[in-house]
């Protein structure tokens, strides 16, 4: 599936500050490897319904075992073992006695203090991937297997199999020490970072399963069809503690959603969520709904967080004027799209904006290709579009109760025509503030 950059830092998926993105909130790697393979998967979305399912039948099992995964791979051991390979040491003896290990350890005592830390590491890592294949042993996930029958693989060493026998807490030999450091280092290196690899990626994976089992994120039913379509109950957004739901139903005879309603009242953050959710069935993770079924989209674009470029000399509206020309000539192409649009120029008066907006709603909901989700502030163009029957109007009510401004954050059937910014500029004091001056 198709994502520019723009669209993954409106939806954050990214952000530069790194808590206020989704990554953060779905982050519970254990490995710095493991959280860059957690970018990696959430860097790219998924172009098959095959895909898809395999990652979320791996996400299923590991849900179903991720109480049992062993604690004895941490970070830590992953660092000893890259230290280990990039350290300098002293040869070690090619066939190492009880003397040549004696006198190495005496002459080389730091190089044999580095050489057993890290076989025990090594050991404490190689069992904790043993734990894990035998957790994975019967699975429907196709690329579990493919990492379990490699990891099995070339764990079937000699030396290897030795060292998985050594008991927890058994003090090895200077004999073992060199012995396996040496297999270790001159024998395994290519391996061991094979195995840090494929760890990194189930760490990665695990994250996921960790993140939906804590958030209770539901699998999506997605389907390939002709048309675009999108089913959700119980929808919200990733990043809210206590979140307000909402139902979703958008196919091919109501393709257009328009949705008006007060600042602050919930227009962005509705866009936002169904943007996010359907991200992230794309990447065959759970979405934060009790329900959801689509179809296969083939992109999502956003027109969220335009902004100005004071060095090429563009102006707001012209950027806004220049991601919809880009987004009508990305969708134009038959494909799939689900496309997110929140508050439709901004960047001109309100006359101009009303002409603009009508023009562009009119031509867009023409496209039976694509699912679109508008938000404006514009209320009075609502009236020119009901004429259109793929066009459905929704509004977030906003209630003033002693001078307050009360949000349901409910999604409504109809149009809003609140204008509550002088209010809110009244209640923030700053209307006091002007008039003493």
């Amino acid at each position: 599936m198709r994502v520019d950059k723009t669209t993954l830092q409106d939806l954050s998926i990214f952000h530069h500050d790194e808590e206020q993105s989704v990554f953060h909130h779905l982050n519970f790697t254990q490995t710095n490897g493991g959280r860059e393979q957690l970018r990696i998967i959430l860097s790219n979305p998924l172009d098959s319904i095959k895909a898809i399912k395999d990652v979320q039948q791996t996400i299923t099992q590991l849900i179903s075992i991720a109480d049992q995964w062993p604690i004895i791979i941490t970070n830590g051991t992953v660092m000893v073992l890259e230290k280990f390979y990039d350290t300098p040491v002293e040869s070690f003896p090619h066939h190492p006695t009880a003397a040549h290990s004696h006198f190495y350890k005496i002459f080389n005592a730091p190089d044999f203090s580095l050489t057993k830390y890290s076989v025990e590491h090594f050991i404490a890592f190689v069992k904790g991937l043993e734990q894990i294949t035998s957790l994975i042993d019967q699975s429907n996930s196709q690329q579990l297997k493919i990492w379990k029958e490699r990891v099995e693989m070339l764990l079937r060493k000699s030396l290897i199999e030795t060292m998985l026998q050594v008991e927890k807490g058994k003090k090895l030999s200077p004999v073992e020490v060199l012995s396996f450091g040496n297999f270790i280092r001159y024998h395994f290196k290519h391996e061991t970072f094979e195995l840090i690899h494929i760890y990194s990626k189930l760490d990665a994976y695990l994250s996921l399963a960790v993140a939906c089992k804590k958030f209770n994120y539901h699998f999506p039913v997605i389907e390939e069809t002709t048309t675009p379509y999108l089913e959700a109950t119980d929808l919200f957004h990733v990043q809210l503690t206590t979140p307000v739901s909402y139902n979703v139903h958008l196919n091919n005879e109501k393709n257009f959603l328009f949705l008006t309603g007060a600042n602050m009242g919930g227009k962005s953050t509705f866009i936002k969520a169904m943007g996010v959710a359907v991200y992230l069935a794309h990447l065959g993770m759970g979405v934060p709904a009790t329900t959801m079924k689509l179809s296969l989209f083939d992109g999502i674009l956003s027109n969220i967080q335009v902004v100005d470029n004071i060095v090429k000399r563009e102006s707001f509206f012209y950027n806004e004027v220049k991601r919809i020309k880009s987004t009508v000539e990305k969708i134009s192409d038959g494909k799939k799209w689900l496309i997110l649009i929140d508050e439709l120029f901004k960047g001109t008066n309100q006359q101009d904006a009303i002409k603009c907006s009508i023009t562009v709603i009119e031509g867009l909901r023409k496209m039976n290709n694509a699912i679109f989700v508008l938000s404006t502030h514009l209320y009075e163009i609502g009236e020119a579009l009901k004429e259109y029957p793929n066009i459905q109007f929704r509004y977030f009510e906003t209630s003033i109760i002693d001078d307050q401004l009360v949000f349901s954050y409910q999604l409504k059937e109809g149009i809003s025509n609140d204008r509550l910014g002088y209010l809110i500029l009244k209640k923030e004091g700053v209307v006091d503030m002007l008039n003493k001056l």
